[in-house]
């Protein structure tokens, strides 16, 4: 029988690949384990995989590549809002499905996505009130200069000071610049003296601006770095002696105690490497795959519309625990966890909520107050 062929669409180079090649692995184990048992209605799941090298104009330039030339009509890609902004309009056009698998901003809904990654009422808010009860009122924003960090960094600066904390700086930095910003930086944020600097600085960019912050001396354990995106594979790059006591929200960590998570995790070490970094990029990427595995299953057929019908509604247990793909936005229950890095590079989870929480990317529900978010 013929394959069920789907495009993937993960940087495996350029400023993104180590966080997008973590998706790509992710993404790879799972159809391994799909095909290894007997495939979908008995057809084997066949990838057409490309690196967009971390470069929003090739993104494009592939999805219409898989969408058109390739007879493709599903994706799983991108991981940086720039590059599903950049796709979205050839997946829309095309009525193709993008399986979009990273955290974001928010504030966006296409019939055309399925959107497995944290929205803003499953991350920021919640590191916002952990970060305001545990380490003080002042905190210092600093971005990549594209949409993520900015819409992402006026949610914060709004939380913040509707609790009485206060914006002490905020700085953007051009992504991949030929010139080092973080020198200045550095002495800015030492003459602002926060109790905590809240990034959304990505890619190597990322790496780069945790570095310099070791080496000027400061100490993350009274004064962290907290972030949305700073997992356990960065961490490995960067040195986990330069980061023991920085921050991270996120759906999972690999330190999550639980039967599922320990099986993936074993799986995934098993097929990339005793010291293969586990992460929510790689965990979400996997489990969008199963959940795609079993609408597949339902519908019979890729055609975008029957197949996003069966997958609206979809209840899985994943290694971050249920989730559930929400019929009303697209978007998926989740449930938040904040981290604290440790020095063998994994998290200690310091605060994690009772269950899944609902999507709610465009904040529509009335807020809790202060830190009855952490009780949630």
């Amino acid at each position: 029988m013929e394959p069920w062929r789907i495009g993937i669409l993960f940087s495996r180079s350029g400023a993104m690949e180590v966080t997008e090649s973590e998706h790509f692995f992710g993404t790879a184990l799972a159809i391994e384990e799909i095909n290894g048992s007997g495939g979908i209605l008995g057809r084997s799941v066949e990838p057409v995989c490309y690196d967009p090298a971390s470069e929003p104009g090739l993104y494009r330039k592939l999805a219409e590549r898989l969408l058109g030339e390739d007879g493709v009509d599903v994706i799983f890609g991108c991981s940086t809002s720039a590059s599903r902004k950049a796709v979205l309009p050839v997946i829309e056009r095309r009525n193709g499905l993008l399986w979009y698998p990273s955290l974001y901003e928010g504030f966006e809904y296409s019939p055309n996505i399925i959107y497995t990654g944290a929205a803003p009422n499953q991350n920021s808010v919640q590191l916002a009130a952990y970060l305001l009860q545990e380490y003080g009122s002042t905190i210092y924003l600093i971005g990549s200069d594209y949409i993520y960090p900015r819409e992402t960094n006026r949610l914060m600066r709004e939380f913040v000071e509707s609790q009485g904390g206060e914006i002490v700086g905020e700085v953007y930095v051009p992504i991949g610049s030929d010139t080092n910003p973080f020198p200045r930086i550095i002495d800015d944020i030492r003459r602002a003296a926060p109790k905590v600097i809240f990034s959304t600085v990505v890619g190597h960019d990322a790496q780069a601006f945790y570095r310099l912050y070791s080496d000027a001396g400061f100490d993350p354990r009274r004064q962290p770095i907290a972030s949305l995106t700073m997992a356990e594979g960065e961490i490995q790059v960067i040195g986990p002696e330069r980061c023991v006591g920085h921050i991270t929200a996120g759906s999972y960590f690999g330190t999550v105690k639980s039967d599922v998570s320990r099986g993936y995790v074993s799986r995934y070490r098993a097929r990339y490497g005793a010291d293969a970094p586990v992460s929510m990029w790689s965990e979400v990427a996997y489990s969008q795959a199963h959940l795609f595995a079993a609408a597949l299953e339902r519908a019979g057929t890729l055609d975008t519309q029957r197949l996003t019908e069966a997958a609206l509604g979809l209840d899985w247990q994943a290694p971050g625990g249920r989730m559930l793909i929400e019929p009303e936005n697209h978007h998926t229950w989740l449930t938040p966890r904040i981290g604290r890095v440790r020095a063998d590079g994994e998290f200690d989870i310091v605060w994690e909520a009772k269950g899944p929480v609902r999507p709610d990317p465009y904040l529509t529900c009335s807020a809790p107050a202060g830190n009855a978010w952490l009780s949630s």
